[in-house]
């Protein structure tokens, strides 16, 4: 019994005719008598008994009638549900994010999709740079979002864009007297560098600016999280080097002043993805992003 049947069944059992059936299926009556017939001996019992005003439904196709609305409803639905997927309307989103990236720009971004495509699931997972590249091989997420992202041939990264370097420090400590710092102003200074990852991040791009300018850097910490940063820096712990979006976190006694230093003027968001044809939902999510880019 296939779905074209469950059909014809189902008109002749509302119609109760054999030509208002027809007629409504837009078919002619012989072919519609013919697989009513086929449809009662694939079933192996009755379906209809004739009336001098038509057709009457045999207690098994009343029981049949019980069912098929139901079949067709959900043939439909699947229908539906599967042409929808196809679009990218409905489905899941596995994103890979990071610390500070969660700050500003990849929340935007995620808001902008999900007011386009409620019915896509959005499932965020906080990953390292590393972890990123092996979730996106493995198929465990399809888009990722992190900074300073090495070349791969697998993959194709892609700038979203560049974000303004600032330094947080104590409100109390005398250079936060001064409208804008220069590296110069932080030799000396207690340094809190993040993140600590294998992968070099902004600690070895800030390390690598002290080196080539001949300064004295002076670690005092290392971490992994924007957060624990800035939040040793609102301790009065030290300084650190970060993106303007953490000024978003507002911790207290925590001032961030604009950095003077050429190597350290902004620092990229990108996005990685594999390199292969996108599924219609990843489709649709980078339309946003490069729209966003663009």
């Amino acid at each position: 019994m296939d779905l074209r049947q469950m059909r014809y069944f189902l008109a002749l059992a509302e119609e109760r005719h054999f030509g208002r059936a027809a007629e409504r299926l837009h078919m002619a009556q012989p072919p519609l008598t013919r697989q009513i017939r086929a449809l009662e001996d694939e079933l192996g019992t009755p379906l209809f008994v004739r009336t001098p005003r038509g057709v009457d439904l045999t207690e098994a196709g009343a029981a049949l009638l019980d069912e098929v609305p139901h079949v067709l409803a959900l043939a439909q639905r699947a229908r539906e549900r599967t042409q929808r997927a196809g679009l990218g309307l409905v489905g899941r989103l596995d994103v890979g994010t990071f610390g500070s990236g969660v700050l500003d720009v990849i929340p935007r971004l995620l808001a902008r999709f999900h007011a386009e495509r409620p019915e896509v699931r959005i499932v965020l997972h906080n990953q390292t740079k590393a972890e990123q590249i092996d979730a996106l091989r493995e198929r465990r997420i399809a888009i990722g979002f992190n900074r300073l992202l090495p070349p791969d041939g697998d993959l194709v990264v892609e700038t979203v864009l560049r974000e303004r370097l600032v330094v947080a420090l104590h409100e109390r400590h005398p250079l936060a007297a001064r409208a804008r710092l220069g590296l110069a102003d932080l030799q000396g200074e207690p340094m809190i560098l993040y993140p600590q990852q294998a992968l070099p991040g902004l600690a070895q791009r800030v390390a690598g600016a002290f080196q080539r300018e001949g300064l004295a850097l002076r670690l005092e910490q290392e971490v992994e999280d924007v957060l624990t940063a800035v939040a040793l820096v609102s301790s009065g712990f030290g300084m650190c080097v970060t993106t303007e979006s953490a000024m978003s976190l507002r911790l207290p006694g925590v001032s961030f002043r604009p950095l003077d230093c050429e190597a350290l003027a902004d620092i990229e968001l990108a996005c990685l993805y594999r390199r292969e044809p996108p599924s219609p939902v990843l489709a649709a999510f980078l339309e946003v992003v490069h729209g966003f880019a663009r």
